[in-house]
């Protein structure tokens, strides 16, 4: 994406000689337009394309940002190693954790060869077994959640797909140590939930969440992915309107304009966040940590007629 002073520098050359670039003036203006929105201005389809700008932070970004010492681990043990979802100890302000993200690429080879982030049951697996190496050591978990959804192709489900996300959401509520998860792009489907049970479910202030695309839901209910804005407003995707629900306990406030307008910034606010919420997390007793998680999941959905 261009960025606010570029458009603004393209806009005042074209001005020179407005009937000649009257489209192209209508059209940065436009976009402009778009990149000035305050977040509680923004429509929930905004923030989805927002949330899906290639320019964002990846895993890898953060990795290399606000942890030391990452020593990555591969493969499940099973099948393969799915490049798609990466995982190993590290450190974050002197705290030694277990990080487990998935996985996008900053090039479109990058991208390729880790299926833009949409993990195999080889992934969920590896992920486990990294949560539960975690757990054996007393380690913290922080995952980074960040995918459209699970792999939809044919060897994923002749793997196990399903099994594979539904053992993780089990296995995640009972682990003895606490879990931070961190949604910093798209959040979608259960290849988002396959590492997304945690004590605390953090979110930046521009990225989403949800049950399925809007696109997918605008496929599903009216055959027409052209109504996918329609849906994105129905779904409530969005940061406030998660925390509002209580599936999510906390917004990061990222840069107005998105993330990738301010990696610094973006970074310093995510470490700030996951440090303070550890500190709160390794106080509380193994027994009530997990009691306290599963009551907190199980409680979702209920509601009022």
């Amino acid at each position: 994406m261009v960025s606010k002073i570029e458009l603004e520098k393209k806009l005042a050359l074209m001005s020179n000689s407005p009937e000649l670039f009257k489209k192209e003036i209508a059209k940065v203006k436009k976009e402009l337009a778009e990149l000035s929105l305050q977040p509680q201005d923004r429509t929930p389809w905004e923030t989805v394309k927002l949330a899906r700008n290639p320019l964002r932070p990846v895993l890898q970004d953060y990795l290399g940002a606000i942890f030391t010492d990452f020593t990555e681990f591969h493969g499940d043990r099973r099948f393969s190693d799915d490049k798609a979802i990466a995982s190993g100890f590290a450190r974050i302000g002197g705290e030694p954790v277990m990080v487990v993200g998935h996985n996008k690429g900053k090039t479109i080879e990058e991208n390729i060869e880790r299926n833009f982030g949409c993990a195999l049951p080889d992934g969920y697996r590896k992920a486990l077994r990294m949560m539960q190496l975690a757990e054996r050591f007393n380690v913290p978990i922080i995952t980074f959640i960040d995918t459209q959804g699970a792999f939809p192709g044919l060897e994923a489900e002749e793997r196990g797909q399903a099994e594979a996300i539904a053992r993780n959401l089990v296995e995640m509520a009972r682990i003895k140590v606490p879990i931070i998860c961190v949604v910093v792009g798209e959040g979608g489907s259960g290849g988002a939930l396959g590492i997304g049970v945690g004590d605390r479910i953090l979110m930046l202030s521009n990225a989403v969440y949800s049950v399925i695309s809007p696109e997918g839901c605008a496929g599903i209910l009216w055959r027409d992915g052209t109504k996918a804005p329609i849906a994105a407003a129905a779904l409530k995707p969005t940061a406030p309107s998660l925390k509002e629900l209580d599936v999510i306990d906390r917004i990061i406030e990222e840069p107005t304009e998105g993330a990738h307008t301010d990696y610094d910034a973006t970074f310093a606010a995510v470490k700030k966040a996951i440090l303070e919420e550890l500190k709160g997390l390794k106080k509380v007793p193994k027994a009530k940590l997990t009691k306290r998680r599963f009551e907190k999941f199980s409680k979702m959905g209920i509601y009022n007629e």
